[in-house]
């Protein structure tokens, strides 16, 4: 592959997942803002993998077959970018669902689609995808940071009278919004979305043409139904299961933990100021570059089971120290760098596992299998019951973290134990799979 076309597909990735990046992390206390109800705000969230399990059953494919791969990532992202604009002009809960069901059902092909963009045009997918792919995690990263200039208490910054560029660069990353302000701000983030979206949707114009993939004699439109009868084997049953309860587990923390890191200490919260929020909780996806450097070498000494145990009690551990101390912030702060252990040792590993354990010709249908788990229903019964269990742990005086916390601490624990006893897959050497650790 071209220096070039490296490049392309680098900032292809970078654009496709900075777009959501800038959106989900503060969505979870803003819709509440608006005046929506549990079950609107549910609706909302739920659009995204509402669209995710839409993808496995139709959309993905039909993309896939039917269109030039660019071309799609270019309409998907002009329409779907248009759409998660609008979220920033409405206070109207029909309106607000309608642009976000568009913009995610336009928006979850377009994951698959660029990875399909990528292998396609990649002499060495084992050596090059790794690097392509990694622009997605520092896109996710990136779309943190322009908010710590966003989300500025601007009155507070004005009468802090700034004499120079030092002390006005200090008095800016001081002085987040809070509160009303804050909540009021995060309108800035589907702008921004928005825009990223909007120039992907140019920028996918100048990628490599990557024509559609028609389907091969007598393929029919059922690889979901092969994907399900990969369940009547024990070991794969286990994971998916276990798969459903981390990914339940991992979308708990996007809901609950921008809220309490921006909640004031006397309410039970961090009282992080609003424009770190973001880059706090995009500390975990720096602890997921570094982590996916040592995952070879994890896999080869401890073997499928203990790495993927390991991915699942980082949830429990982080959720804990969330639970029992949040009036050390420097140690709330510091215990995302344990996102790159849950989903590198865990997630990262599930799709290893797969392309390691099943006969080539379904590892495509088994990796859908479990993206309908992590991306789909996981995600969407987290996003139906988190608001529920919030309100429930609300009163007048706040909301009672701990014990909202000790909710997906304790689910981690029984996943722990579910892997644990239950998970007992074919014996191999975990050297053999250590060389699929990096390519995935």
């Amino acid at each position: 592959m071209g220096k070039g076309t490296h490049i392309k597909l680098f900032v292809m990735m970078l654009l496709e997942f900075f777009i959501w990046g800038a959106w989900l992390p503060l969505i979870f206390g803003y819709l509440p803002s608006l005046g929506f109800s549990e079950i609107q705000q549910s609706l909302i969230l739920n659009a995204f993998p509402f669209a995710a399990i839409l993808a496995m059953f139709f959309s993905n494919q039909f993309a896939d077959r039917n269109f030039a791969a660019e071309k799609f990532l270019a309409f998907s992202h002009l329409v779907g970018g248009l759409a998660i604009l609008g979220c920033a002009f409405t206070t109207s809960f029909p309106v607000f669902f309608a642009l976000m069901l568009v913009h995610c059902v336009l928006y979850v092909p377009t994951i698959s689609i660029t990875n399909s963009i990528a292998f396609t045009n990649m002499k060495d997918a084992t050596k090059e995808f790794g690097i392509v792919r990694m622009g997605g995690t520092i896109g996710w990263i990136l779309a943190a940071w322009p908010f710590t200039f966003i989300l500025v208490d601007w009155e507070k910054v004005k009468a802090a009278n700034p004499q120079d560029a030092v002390a006005w660069l200090g008095a800016v990353l001081g002085n987040g919004l809070t509160g009303d302000a804050m909540q009021a701000g995060t309108r800035w983030t589907y702008i921004v979305a928005g825009i990223a979206s909007l120039v992907l949707a140019v920028f996918s114009l100048t990628l490599p043409h990557t024509p559609p993939k028609p389907a091969a004699p007598g393929e029919g439109g059922s690889t979901w139904m092969q994907a399900f009868g990969l369940l009547s084997v024990p070991y794969i049953f286990v994971l998916w299961l276990v798969t459903f309860i981390d990914a339940f587990v991992h979308n708990c923390f996007f809901n609950w933990t921008g809220q309490f890191l921006g909640t004031p200490t006397a309410q039970g919260g961090v009282g992080i100021p609003g424009n770190w929020i973001m880059p706090i909780m995009s500390i975990g996806q720096i602890a997921e570059i570094l982590t996916m450097f040592v995952l070879g070498w994890t896999l080869k000494n401890l073997g499928w089971r203990t790495t993927m145990v390991f991915g699942i009690l980082g949830h429990a551990a982080r959720f804990a120290v969330f639970a029992f101390l949040p009036e050390y912030p420097w140690l709330i702060v510091t215990v995302n760098v344990l996102h790159g252990v849950c989903y590198a040792f865990f997630f990262a590993t599930v799709y290893i596992f797969v392309d390691e354990f099943l006969p080539k010709d379904m590892r495509s249908s088994a990796q859908g299998l479990f993206n309908f788990m992590i991306l789909g229903v996981g995600a969407l019964v987290a996003n139906f019951a988190c608001p529920q269990i919030k309100a429930m742990m609300t009163t007048e005086a706040g909301t009672d973290f701990k014990t909202l916390f000790l909710v997906p601490c304790g689910a981690a624990v029984l996943a722990t134990v579910a892997l644990a006893v239950f998970f007992h897959p074919p014996r191999q050497s975990a050297a053999a799979a250590a060389p699929a650790a990096l390519p995935h």
